[in-house]
């Protein structure tokens, strides 16, 4: 038997418990004799870890909703606020999260995170019992939940080590799709649960609501008693099976992370860098948030740069022995120019995905459960109850169910027919269904009978979020073509990084602007910033003379 064949036979041996000393992908032999095997065993355990992530980053989309419904003593703004920061914390966290596999190994970080995410949920499900708490408590679990956003980062960078490049549009479009998937399970999980006592005596009181409410199935009336801390304590029950099945099933693969150490000390490099990500979300949101929670001194646009550059400041000075080594060689993805134009593109599709996803359901419920009319005066009023509303549990969650569906498909196409030229047609369909979903979230919010204008609205939205889940699946397949293996996993990390501030800018934009009466501007500025990444994405991708042609 030849060396080769003996290194073949070996490796199953190392794979099964934890560490994977010889992986060569792009080896046809190699891949179909092992790697396979190996490769879709990781896949099939990441993808429901990385689903309970988004389930856990995303809930305070719905929960927020459910709070204005049990009369919380807090302002709609201040509502918005906490899927505000459950975005931003999110989109810090998967900073540092897109150097862990290199820094750590795959299974050590996959497992670990996922357990992470139990602090969160408890947290969070008890901090729903206790409605006279402030309003800090709860912008404290809602930054808290952003672990959950950070584990994509490392979930994308890890299972792109593990395919050969022919297959990645494919296999990271159904990590991210499936994973995406978090965000759907989570809008229809919790008005599920909410409705019983899930834990009985354990499980805490019932609240009564003050407002209707509603699951995928209708309305639920005022009076009701509902469990709100159960949209926190239900993840316990997947998380922590979850937890233990990466642990004994996933891999560290040695080629891509030799210098991790025992698990002891990559769970200590882990926890050492998801801590310091903490430093600066909370140092900006207090001289971002207004007072009493922060200083109010920063615009969002301001808040945003900064975040990032003290994030990647913070990392790269408190590194320090082999850490600082491999997060110096991974910053090297920061001088080229590819790097940049693919982490606009990757706003364009993930961006929207998330934003879209955290800031809908209020929205929903603000500009269509609330009758628009005018006063004696002829001023325009948005506090009469519009008793034919739409229920956002009943309908939220469809956009990002089609989102996540549609994502493997656009993997899927993009290694057919390239990646770009796929890019390029989704970002015109999203440049005109926004200006279409802005004229009419502009006629519903004028109407004293905005529900007349919430099938074209929600019609509108779920193209965008079609197009943006498509769109998901194809700048990853660019960014697998332009990007050799060492640098793909860090830039693949980083893109998603900036991309998730969306969660942190569509609510504040949308809430912003319905506050003042013009949400359709909120939808033209996304129309413009679409338009100009088309034109980017032609320039670099596509063009006669493009830097890269793909196709």
């Amino acid at each position: 038997m030849s060396t080769a064949n003996q290194t073949i036979t070996a490796t199953p041996a190392a794979a099964g418990r934890g560490d994977v000393a010889d992986w060569r992908p792009e080896d046809e032999k190699f891949w179909d004799a092992t790697g396979k095997k190996i490769a879709y065993r990781n896949l099939w355990l990441s993808v429901p870890a990385l689903l309970c992530g988004f389930a856990v980053w995303g809930m305070w989309g719905i929960i927020t909703v459910q709070m204005l419904n049990l009369g919380f003593p807090f302002t709609q703004a201040e509502l918005f606020t906490l899927t505000a920061i459950a975005g931003i914390s999110g989109a810090t966290m998967r900073i540092p999260a897109s150097f862990l596999i290199r820094l750590s190994g795959g299974r050590n970080t996959i497992a670990l995170t996922t357990a992470m995410l139990l602090a969160p949920a408890i947290g969070t499900g008890i901090a729903l019992q206790h409605p006279e708490w402030p309003l800090w408590a709860f912008q404290l679990m809602a930054l808290w939940s952003g672990v959950g956003g950070g584990n994509f980062a490392s979930s994308m960078s890890n299972i792109s080590t593990f395919f050969p490049k022919r297959l990645q549009g494919t296999a990271l479009g159904l990590n991210a799709g499936i994973g995406n998937f978090g965000v759907t399970t989570m809008q229809i999980v919790i008005p599920l649960v909410m409705t019983i006592s899930l834990f009985g005596a354990f499980g805490g009181d019932a609240m009564v609501l003050k407002k209707d409410s509603g699951w995928i199935f209708g309305k639920i009336a005022a009076g009701t008693p509902t469990w709100i801390q159960n949209a926190g304590f239900a993840w316990v029950l997947s998380l922590v099976p979850l937890s233990i099945a990466c642990w004994w099933g996933m891999n560290n693969l040695k080629t891509v992370s030799p210098n991790t150490g025992n698990p002891i000390t990559a769970f200590a490099k882990i926890t050492y860098l998801y801590t310091l990500a903490f430093v600066p979300s909370i140092a900006i949101l207090y001289l971002y948030l207004p007072k009493p929670t922060g200083l109010g001194l920063l615009n969002m646009w301001v808040a945003i740069p900064l975040d990032i550059i003290a994030a990647l400041l913070i990392m790269k000075l408190a590194a320090f022995g082999t850490m600082k080594e491999n997060i110096a060689k991974q910053f090297a993805i920061f001088r080229d120019k590819h790097t940049w134009s693919m982490t606009a593109l990757y706003i364009v599709t993930f961006g929207s995905f998330i934003g879209f996803s955290m800031a809908l359901p209020l929205s929903i419920t603000v500009i269509f459960g609330i009758s628009h009319v005018p006063d004696a005066a002829g001023v325009m009023q948005h506090t009469l109850k519009n008793p034919n509303a739409p229920s956002a549990f009943t309908y939220a969650w469809m956009g990002p169910f089609i989102g996540a569906a549609v994502r493997p498909i656009g993997g899927w196409i993009s290694d057919k027919w390239g990646g770009s030229i796929v890019t390029q047609i989704i970002s015109a369909i999203m440049v005109v269904a926004s200006v279409a979903v802005g004229y009419v979230m502009m006629q519903a919010y004028g109407s004293a009978k905005p529900e007349e204008y919430f099938p074209t609205f929600l019609g509108l939205f779920l193209l965008l979020f079609a197009a943006s889940g498509i769109g998901n699946g194809s700048t990853f397949r660019t960014i697998g073509v332009i990007f050799d293996r060492q640098q793909a996993g860090p830039v693949l990390g980083w893109t998603s990084a900036v991309a998730a501030y969306g969660a942190f800018i569509a609510p504040v934009v949308i809430g912003d602007q319905i506050k003042r009466g013009t949400p359709q501007l909120a939808m033209y500025g996304f129309a413009i910033f679409y338009g100009v990444c088309l034109i980017l994405n032609w320039w670099f991708y596509l063009r006669r003379d493009a830097y890269v042609k793909n196709p």
